[in-house]
């Protein structure tokens, strides 16, 4: 079987199984590129209070939250974790939006995936995975995510060494599927499903897992 049917199969069974997921979690594209960052090394219950923190202060918004002091920013996303360094994260953001696009959200996500990907990864504390976040579910650009999940996934069914690096894993899938943001959408959060029900990193439920025998 070759990799892109696999990857049709991994996908297929588990929309079957799981059924549609409606990720990612966010009202705006403010608030996903917002969300993207909070989620490092967190879970997203507490970046949900840590995002209804900033809503109920009002200043889940990109002209609002600029104004913030730091201090005042990193004390509303405490809950998220590592709050002083997400706040400092998150002020590179928007100060390069600031300044590169004149405040203009919908000029900075409306550029070609490739240039907002490289714009994106010349801001301090954002990598390919948060970047690709920003740029598939707030930009609603065909670029596939890539994640500790996926890693595991594709590892244990043979599709990848245990070495392969984030390109290399975001190549097999842009490789051998469609370009579209609705599959890449809901393929990376099956993923995700998965590896936290399942395919997890200690005592892996195998015999229940619906990739099982594939």
């Amino acid at each position: 079987m070759g990799s892109g049917e696999m990857l049709r199969q991994i996908y297929q069974r588990l929309y079957d199984h799981f059924g549609p997921q409606h990720w990612w979690p966010g009202e705006t594209p403010f608030e996903v590129l917002v969300g993207a960052i909070l989620t490092q090394n967190a879970n997203w219950q507490n970046v949900e209070k840590a995002i209804a923190n900033l809503r109920d202060a009002g200043v889940l918004d990109l002209e609002k939250m600029s104004e913030l002091p730091p201090d005042l920013l990193a004390g509303y996303i405490r809950p998220s974790g590592y709050y002083n360094i997400k706040a400092g994260r998150l002020r590179n953001l928007l100060a390069h939006i600031n300044q590169a696009h004149g405040g203009d959200l919908d000029a900075f996500l409306g550029q070609d995936a490739a240039v907002l990907r490289e714009e994106l990864l010349s801001i301090r504390g954002i990598g390919p995975e948060t970047a690709d976040s920003m740029i598939l579910y707030a930009a609603q650009k065909p670029v596939f995510v890539v994640d500790a999940y996926t890693h595991r996934i594709l590892s244990r069914h043979d599709l990848i060494a245990e070495d392969y690096g984030y390109q290399e894993i975001q190549e097999l899938f842009t490789d051998n599927l469609a370009e579209d943001v609705a599959l890449f959408n809901e393929y990376h959060a099956l993923l995700v499903r998965t590896g936290k029900e399942y395919c997890r990193k200690s005592a892996p439920r195998c015999d229940r897992c619906p990739l099982r025998g594939l």
